[in-house]
């Protein structure tokens, strides 16, 4: 019978290698942004926001690695909530922590200025990892 094949879903541990590859390549995007996206004469506005929004979906990624079993709402939920405490967590400067962010893992990692904007970007981010998510969370049945 031609037509469309019935759709099966990925299993957990599938899906889980799945999302670690994909964040793999989101890492890789958002380095090559952060470190090449000036030289290559791209604006300050896309190096800098889409390097936040390519955070925010390894985070979103890397939480249904972790957490496959769960709802992409879910673990969008918990990405916003990940985002939103690393965000706010450059308003509090202890010795140690400013330290950190001085390095290029801090720096990458939990960034060195607090700003709002940021929380727009991570907002597309987490909308675009949940987009990726949903495309290949499905495989068609030979």
């Amino acid at each position: 019978m031609r037509g469309a094949q019935p759709v099966k879903p990925v299993a957990p541990r599938q899906r889980s290698l799945i999302r670690a590859a994909l964040a793999l390549v989101v890492i890789a995007c958002g380095l090559s942004l952060r470190w090449y996206g000036f030289p290559l004469g791209l604006p300050a506005f896309v190096v800098k926001y889409g390097g936040s929004l390519l955070w925010a979906t390894m985070v979103f990624l890397l939480v249904g690695v972790v957490l496959p079993r769960l709802t992409r709402s879910r673990m969008a939920a918990i990405a916003v909530a990940i985002a939103i405490a690393v965000e706010f967590s450059r308003l509090v400067h202890t010795p140690w922590l400013d330290a950190f962010r001085l390095t290029t893992a801090g720096a990458l990692l939990l960034g060195r200025i607090f700003s709002l904007w940021n929380l727009v970007a991570y907002a597309a981010g987490i909308a675009f990892g949940v987009w990726i998510d949903r495309l290949v969370g499905k495989r068609r049945v030979d």
